[in-house]
């Protein structure tokens, strides 16, 4: 079943739209909050809450993209569990990821507020849009996908030290167009 199929569903409020978003989406969204949560329970448990939300947004929401929107969902709900279940703590691999892009902005809470500010976020888009499509895809899966620089390494097919180098240069490429663009 295409998208618009799905969307469909949705909009005729029938139940099976949630059965085929799962059967089309649900391991693209696990691996998302698994990657995130780092916690199978936690994971499923975010996969629901992800059916759910995309329940109630679609209607009067119909994504362009339905695995873009559902993987926003997934991402944000499995970030909020992380913060609720890692307040008084640290959690080493997406502090990583935190820690990171704070060489680019000022500390990790003015990423997070930053990245909710519609000027940056097209800022954003547009810096992404100019990478070069290999930089951006490795850029995209450790920051926004979350994924270990292992898996990205194994997956581009080069060494984990290799796929830091790019990072690390695309992270100073983002400071020097953030600080021209006056973001910071």
């Amino acid at each position: 079943m295409d998208d618009m199929q799905i969307i469909e569903l949705y909009f005729a409020r029938n139940q099976d739209a949630v059965k085929e978003t799962e059967k089309e989406y649900g391991a693209y969204c696990f691996s998302i909050a698994e990657n995130i949560l780092h916690n199978q329970q936690d994971s499923e448990e975010c996969l629901s809450d992800t059916w759910l939300r995309a329940w109630n947004a679609i209607p009067p929401s119909r994504p362009a993209r339905l695995k873009l929107f559902l993987g926003k969902i997934t991402r944000n709900l499995a970030f909020d569990r992380y913060r609720q279940k890692n307040a008084e703590k640290r959690n080493s691999s997406f502090e990583a990821v935190l820690d990171e892009l704070a060489e680019c902005v000022a500390s990790p809470e003015d990423v997070e507020k930053s990245f909710d500010a519609k000027a940056l976020r097209e800022g954003l888009n547009s810096f992404l849009k100019a990478l070069p499509q290999r930089e951006r895809q490795i850029f995209l899966k450790r920051y926004f996908y979350a994924q270990s620089v292992k898996e990205i390494a194994r997956e581009y097919q080069m060494t984990a030290n290799h796929c830091t180098v790019i990072l690390k240069r695309v992270r100073k490429k983002l400071q020097n167009y953030l600080e021209q663009e006056g973001f910071i």
